[in-house]
């Protein structure tokens, strides 16, 4: 049994006609510590597979279990660091985490409150903005706060919707590592959704690509077999690195032309021309 489990599941959206099943059999289990990534295309369905495991939303049919008993509903358990922030615009830097933090632990005291929001503001170095609200805050600092807010609710399993997507090259390889940091401390189990095939290779185990939608379902997965912890500078010069990475951008590309055909096969264009054109 894994520690997450999703057995034949799907998600339709809309009802008779105007049905669009998004995700299609989707069977995946992922072992208690493990770091697995799942990378595909915009749009591919991969935010609702989150918010899928994530008790946001419901299956159409097919069950997900998590340490055993079935997701009915959303659960600090299980934090999750969206891609668009999901800050409360009223509240501070520090307001925001602390709610999330009191959510987590609600029998602890204040000092306790104050100085684990502290400890995980410092962690994405926004101390000089811990008083400031969300739009005094770049793209960036925001999803830096919504990092330290899963974070610092202590999960048990991590779950990252292209958590990093909007930051800048040196702030996003610093997030990588303080994740990674994290996450090997006490090997919480982690789910990383992204489209960043080297950020996959550099953090995860196993990288599943999810096949684009309607239908999407999942395609097959890549060890990545690399020593941790894992050098940057040294990956360009690991064979194995080199061939998982060619091997799934060719498969990547592969699964992209094969849409594009279909897309083509459904939607060709009609012959037209101007009101005024004379052959």
């Amino acid at each position: 049994m894994g520690y997450l489990e999703l057995k034949e599941v799907y998600k339709t959206y809309g009802e008779g006609k105007n049905a669009t099943e998004v995700l299609h059999n989707i069977n995946l289990t992922i072992q208690e510590g493990e770091f697995v990534a799942i990378v595909g295309f915009t749009g591919s369905g991969k935010t609702t597979l989150v918010n899928l495991i994530n008790g946001l939303l419901k299956p159409t049919s097919g069950e997900i279990r998590f340490k055993g008993k079935a997701v009915v509903d959303t659960s600090h358990e299980r934090g999750v660091i969206f891609q668009n922030y999901s800050l409360l615009p009223w509240l501070s830097v520090g307001q925001n985490i602390a709610m999330a933090v009191k959510e987590a632990f609600p029998d602890e005291k204040r000092e306790f409150i104050k100085n684990r929001v502290s400890q995980y503001v410092e962690m994405v170095n926004l101390l000089p903005a811990i008083n400031k609200r969300p739009k005094e805050l770049s793209g960036g600092m925001r999803q830096r706060v919504a990092v330290a807010r899963a974070l610092a609710m202590n999960p048990e399993m991590i779950l990252m919707d292209e958590p990093l997507s909007a930051l800048d090259a040196l702030t996003r390889g610093n997030l990588q590592d303080e994740i990674l940091k994290i996450w090997s401390k006490d090997k919480r189990t982690a789910l990383l959704i992204t489209n960043d095939v080297d950020e996959g290779i550099y953090m995860a185990d196993r990288i599943i690509p999810l096949k684009p939608g309607p239908k999407a379902t999942l395609g097959p997965e890549f060890k990545i077999d690399i020593e941790r912890p894992r050098d940057k500078t040294e990956l360009n010069d690991n064979p194995h690195y080199k061939k998982t990475r060619n091997a799934i951008i060719e498969y990547l590309m592969g699964i992209g032309e094969e849409r594009k055909t279909t897309a083509t096969a459904f939607y060709e264009l009609p012959e037209l021309a101007p009101k005024n054109f004379v052959a």
